[in-house]
């Protein structure tokens, strides 16, 4: 899949993208990678944002972090790295401190835990939105549309009625899933 564009031109532009990110994105900030490094800035394809991303889920940590990491590797190797950390990473640290410190003792208020919860629904809602505009790039992936399909009906119904594990879930979908994707991927 070819890029669309070279990808930011310093490191500088990097940091402030994540920093921007990490700012408009409270609760949710793959939603806003997303129209930002792909639609906003064409930096990357649609098609190479969704490829990262599935193997940014599969590592352990942050999807959004991984995803950035490999990104910034790509376009500065360790420098971009360091970009994009610190660029995602730094105020929004700073600011999460601060409100932690507030709502530990603001949490028996009706309004900060009203506030809070209502925060989860939204990032919820913007997890949910991300993965109907990525939805597309599925016609081009090689498992098919059925298969993935069915994987993410079967992954809502083991975590959200079931109630599996994290664990349970990696395991007894996600590896049936890798295995799929690797038979029907082309050999080189």
């Amino acid at each position: 899949v070819s890029e669309p564009a070279a990808g930011p031109a310093s490191t500088l532009a990097l940091f402030r993208a994540c920093n921007g990110l990490a700012l408009q994105g409270f609760g949710g900030v793959l939603p806003v990678a997303q129209r930002e490094l792909v639609d906003r800035r064409a930096w990357v394809s649609r098609e190479r944002f969704l490829e990262l991303l599935s193997l940014a889920q599969v590592l352990p940590g942050p999807s959004v972090i991984n995803l950035l990491i490999m990104l910034g590797h790509g376009w500065f190797g360790w420098r971009g790295v360091v970009a994009a950390m610190t660029g995602i990473l730094l105020v929004p640290l700073v600011l999460v401190l601060t409100l932690a410190a507030l709502a530990a003792h603001g949490r028996q208020l009706p309004l900060v835990d009203g506030a809070l919860r209502g925060m989860g629904v939204v990032a919820a809602a913007l997890v949910l939105s991300t993965a109907i505009k990525l939805a597309p790039a599925l016609r081009a992936n090689p498992m098919g549309q059925v298969p993935v399909i069915a994987l993410v009906l079967l992954t809502a119904v083991a975590v959200g009625w079931l109630r599996w594990p994290l664990v349970a879930v990696v395991l007894g979908l996600g590896l049936p899933a890798c295995a799929l994707a690797a038979r029907r991927l082309p050999r080189p």
